[in-house]
């Protein structure tokens, strides 16, 4: 098996860069069955749903403040069929829901900040309970993450950005 390749894009991040595109070149790059070792200044959870949609598994260490690391193995064929029987429920209309038991505005934040609010909010909230957000995007990253965890999503355009439901599962 190759070893991880490993990319490093602290400084770039630090001076307010774009990595994606290297980070995505990287990945195209590897080899079958290798591993890329990405080392980071925050944890990059919307990085996790880009590459786990194309088969990827992560694994992420914290080693101090500014400084992570993070594995994304190539998922096997085991793991890659478990991941497809979890599914976000996307909802026509979310008529017999609770009342948001919580709201968010995430207007005028940078990503991945409203995704990792949203997905910090959902972590407090109880079976059946619904969070509302307002986002300026449409959090095309923020639905892998929440098929992960069973939850249903509603979303509908407002003005310039998007209204979501969330409901947590249970």
């Amino acid at each position: 098996m190759a070893e991880p390749m490993t990319l490093d894009v602290r400084e770039e991040l630090r001076k307010g860069g774009e990595p994606l595109p290297r980070i995505l070149s990287a990945v195209a790059s590897l080899a079958q069955g290798q591993a890329l070792r990405l080392l980071a200044t925050f944890e990059p959870l919307p990085l996790y749903a880009v590459l786990g949609r194309k088969g990827f598994d992560h694994r992420a260490v914290r080693h101090g403040e500014g400084d992570w690391e993070v594995l994304f193995s190539p998922r096997t064929p085991q793991a890659e069929a478990g991941s497809a029987a979890a599914a976000t429920s996307k909802v026509s209309s979310p008529d017999g829901w609770p009342q948001p038991s919580r709201f968010l505005d995430n207007r005028g934040l940078e990503p991945p900040e409203p995704m990792i609010r949203i997905l910090d909010a959902l972590e407090h909230l109880g079976p059946g309970q619904v969070l509302e957000a307002l986002n300026e995007r449409d959090p095309v990253f923020l639905y892998p993450e929440l098929q992960a965890r069973g939850a249903a999503i509603h979303t509908e355009k407002v003005g310039e950005g998007v209204r979501l439901l969330i409901r947590h599962a249970g």
